[in-house]
């Protein structure tokens, strides 16, 4: 069997390099949370404020509340600081652990001059706390390590998961027959895609801007025809402003006028150029192409929903005899072997010769056993190892 889904490749690390990766993050967090909860989770995350506390004061004072003898002390300083830790001591719990760590801390800083042995004395005094708070930290390194090796599993899923899905389509082209009488969808999806294109352009050409603008607004009602919605401003224009009544070849033209010549067209020339020429690529590719049924067909559902949907808004722009013709198409599934004639049409149009001769060869078979393999092992390892 292939190894393919198993072996480092361009995408990164292998499946089983990933699942290891995992398992061990695991048992480490699982060891580094065990070794907390033998000490008291409560505990140690109380020893640990103390601690931090602590630590930061040695850290800012050292040198400011030092002398080596040849440079004077900062005194402000180190009065400041014999009274931080004054206070810490004074403000300790009772019932701390390790209390009598802090104390020496505290009888170390409080002398007449302080050197940095001092200080290397104190942080001494206070390393049987810091390992014990080293356990809580190694919990949360650990933890993050964990995180971070599952969402890598995760994100490696998803990746097979699509990649799955596009062999299995592939499997699925290289299995259709391609004597199939395509023409059986090609001709009425021709004949409407046709039509479609014929009415929208003279509707272009004939109707005002601010009708063709209005009718592409309308179609935000209906998500599966994707018209991009018209600029507020333009529509804004042409919905108050007599050239708006011109169709949009019209305003393209006046678009390209001097302001000079412009004025001769419309009342407010600078008007017009600040909000069409600015406009102008969206006016352009204003065109039939969200009405089109594409080529390869879509699935047979798909097309039932989006002919339901063109149905209310080619009506709106084409004469019946156009939306005739979609009636026809919509017709499709129920009157033709649809989804043998779709994978027909597919796999002539998206088969290049290389994934054709693969699959001759068996090779995209065995890629799709291996791929669904190596994710069948993500998938086990994301369960035996949820998130934390």
């Amino acid at each position: 069997m292939s190894t393919q889904s198993t072996e480092p490749d361009e995408n990164g690390p292998s499946v089983e390099a990933l699942v290891t990766a995992l398992q061990r993050a695991a048992t480490a967090h699982e060891q580094a949370r065990k070794r907390v909860e033998e000490a008291g989770a409560a505990r140690l995350d109380r020893l640990r404020e103390h601690y931090e506390e602590m630590s930061a004061l040695l850290d800012r004072y050292e040198e400011r509340a030092t002398s080596d003898g040849e440079t004077d002390v900062d005194m402000e300083a180190f009065i400041e600081f014999q009274e931080e830790i004054a206070r810490f001591v004074e403000t300790l719990p009772e019932d701390i652990d390790h209390r009598e760590a802090f104390e020496t801390v505290d009888e170390t800083m409080h002398q007449k001059w302080l050197k940095s042995s001092d200080f290397e004395t104190a942080r001494q005094a206070l390393e049987p706390i810091g390992e014990l708070v080293e356990r809580v930290e190694e919990r949360e390194r650990t933890l993050e390590r964990y995180r971070e090796a599952r969402h890598d599993v995760a994100v490696r899923e998803r990746e097979l998961a699509d990649r799955v899905d596009e062999l299995a389509d592939l499997v699925a082209l290289g299995d259709a027959d391609l004597d199939a009488p395509v023409e059986n969808l090609r001709e009425p999806i021709e004949a409407y895609n046709q039509a479609i294109v014929e009415a929208f352009d003279r509707r272009k050409h004939e109707d005002s801007a601010r009708e063709l603008l209005a009718f592409a607004e309308t179609t935000a009602a209906y998500p599966l025809v994707e018209y991009r919605p018209p600029p507020e401003d333009l529509v804004a224009y042409v919905r108050d402003s007599e050239a708006g009544a011109e169709p949009i070849p019209t305003l393209l033209e006046y678009a390209d006028y001097s302001v000079s010549k412009l004025e001769h067209y419309v009342p407010d020339a600078r008007r017009l150029k600040r909000n069409v020429a600015t406009h102008q690529t969206y006016l352009r590719r204003l065109d039939s192409g969200p009405l089109e049924i594409s080529w390869p067909p879509p699935a047979a559902e798909t097309l039932r929903w989006r002919c339901r949907e063109l149905i209310a808004v080619v009506g709106r722009i084409a004469p019946e005899d156009v939306v005739a013709k979609l009636r026809a198409v919509r017709e499709l599934p129920s009157r033709t072997d649809y989804e043998r004639l779709r994978e027909s049409v597919r796999a002539r149009e998206q088969l290049t010769d290389e994934e054709r001769d693969r699959l001759e060869s068996g090779a995209v078979e065995a890629e799709l056993a291996a791929t669904r393999e190596g994710r069948e092992k993500l998938v086990a390892a994301l369960e035996e190892h949820p998130e934390r």
